[in-house]
């Protein structure tokens, strides 16, 4: 949505995402009116990344490909599909629905920049999800864990994040090196609501910077655009149960 990139979420109950063959994903699942995915799959052959995650089992999949929107759900022909190991996937598990029901209702609000509030759930957010794209690769979903105030602002609307040792794949990596672009997800995982933010991320490879933060390999400094802030997205709320035993080393 005008060059920029975007990181949304979709939940449901377990099966709403199926696989209808070898290349073939649908999911059950309709973005809030609001959310830039619901903007982007009005037309058809829309470049997705996504990233199927168990918060419980820390379990993911990644895969990408184009998005088509029909009456039975969100249809996605994947291009390339990969298992992700677990690391830095803090273990959490659904506990009881919001008290909303239905997600038509819930406001989006658009802002330049960040509140005092917004700016307290991104330092003590342990979890976000990352988009990027690469010109001739696509879209792509990522996870990145770390303890609370792992995300770090630089004043203004910079932050910064450190890059761990992953699964060797640098889809993320590669892809910010080729275009900046990119959108982070952060959820609230005890009040339900989620924080979309837009904007163009660098890599910096400056050794001084990775080592503020223990076990990071570089850093990726981020410079918010657009902020997309929504109340009661999230139909669950989550029971904390543990830190990954994967540690940055």
């Amino acid at each position: 949505m005008d060059g920029r990139v975007w990181a949304s979420q979709l939940i449901g109950e377990p099966g709403f995402v199926r696989a209808l063959d070898e290349r073939t994903v649908r999911i059950d699942a309709t973005p809030f009116p609001g959310d830039p995915l619901a903007e982007v799959l009005q037309g058809a052959g829309t470049q997705v990344g996504m990233l199927t995650i168990d918060l419980a089992t820390r379990r993911r999949l990644r895969l990408n490909g184009e998005a088509e929107r029909r009456p039975d759900g969100i249809h996605v022909r994947t291009r390339r599909v990969s298992a992700n190991c677990p690391k830095y996937i803090q273990a959490r598990e659904p506990e009881t629905a919001g008290a909303e029901s239905g997600l038509q209702d819930r406001d989006a609000l658009r802002s330049r920049g960040l509140t005092d509030e917004q700016r307290r759930l991104v330092s003590d957010a342990d979890t976000f999800f990352i988009a990027s794209v690469h010109p001739e690769g696509g879209a792509d979903a990522s996870h990145r864990g770390g303890k609370p105030r792992f995300v770090r602002f630089r004043g203004g609307n910079a932050l910064e994040f450190p890059d761990y040792s992953g699964n060797t794949m640098f889809n993320t990596l590669g892809n910010l090196a080729v275009n900046p672009s990119a959108g982070l997800l952060f959820l609230d995982f005890e009040g339900g609501n989620t924080l979309q933010l837009t904007g163009e991320a660098r890599i910096v490879w400056d050794a001084g910077r990775a080592a503020r933060f223990a076990g990071a390999d570089r850093v990726v400094e981020f410079r918010v655009q657009e902020v997309v802030e929504t109340r009661g997205a999230v139909p669950f709320r989550w029971r904390f149960k543990g830190y990954s035993p994967i540690k940055p080393t």
